[in-house]
């Protein structure tokens, strides 16, 4: 993929080694699968951060599970955690809703619906709208519950490959381009 681009805004190996914050995790930080782009390591901080990006929460709780998960699979640290920014206000809704129709397909239930939002705490405080969100979920139930984790594992390993497709065939035709170029000087 563009690794010209990458290379400019990530930090050197070196840069990573000697930074005093990053010292002080030892050698956890300093595998170089973390921080090289190569087709599996890229290719794995994808399938992670997509993963990542399905558990519920935050964005720090999202990162910071991205990190661990890259870490304990060696592969590419920031592409992990910048790719769980799918999971973003305006696409969530959308997830947790194939979420819930993945669960009710394996669960086979087809006649549970998912509850309306309760749109009436608009403008209300955090302490009123937290418990009404959560009884919101808890309604959800099993479909959601097990939705989610399978919906997760699925972007996971659909988007593993499609990287490393997709980093071969950039690959494939940066080789034909500089073969015709060097044709067409000869």
């Amino acid at each position: 993929m563009p690794r010209k681009f990458f290379r400019k805004y990530l930090p050197s190996h070196a840069a990573i080694s000697e930074n005093r914050y990053v010292a002080r995790f030892g050698s956890l930080l300093t595998h170089h699968n973390l921080w090289h782009l190569h087709r599996r390591s890229v290719a794995g901080g994808f399938a992670v951060g997509m993963f990542a990006g399905m558990i519920p929460g935050s964005n720090p709780v999202q990162f910071t599970a991205a990190a661990l998960l890259a870490i304990g699979f060696r592969v590419n640290l920031p592409i992990s955690v910048i790719v769980t920014l799918y999971s973003n206000p305006f696409t969530i809704v959308q997830l947790y809703y194939f979420a819930f129709k993945l669960g009710q397909l394996v669960v086979m239930d087809s006649g549970a619906t998912m509850p309306e939002i309760a749109l009436h705490l608009e403008g209300k405080g955090f302490r009123e709208w937290l418990p009404a969100a959560l009884d919101w979920l808890a309604s959800i139930g099993k479909p959601l519950l097990i939705g989610l984790p399978l919906l997760a594992l699925l972007l996971a390993a659909i988007s593993y490959p499609l990287v490393r497709v997709a980093w071969r065939c950039y690959v494939v035709q940066a080789w034909r381009r500089r073969k015709f170029k060097t044709a067409k000087a000869t």
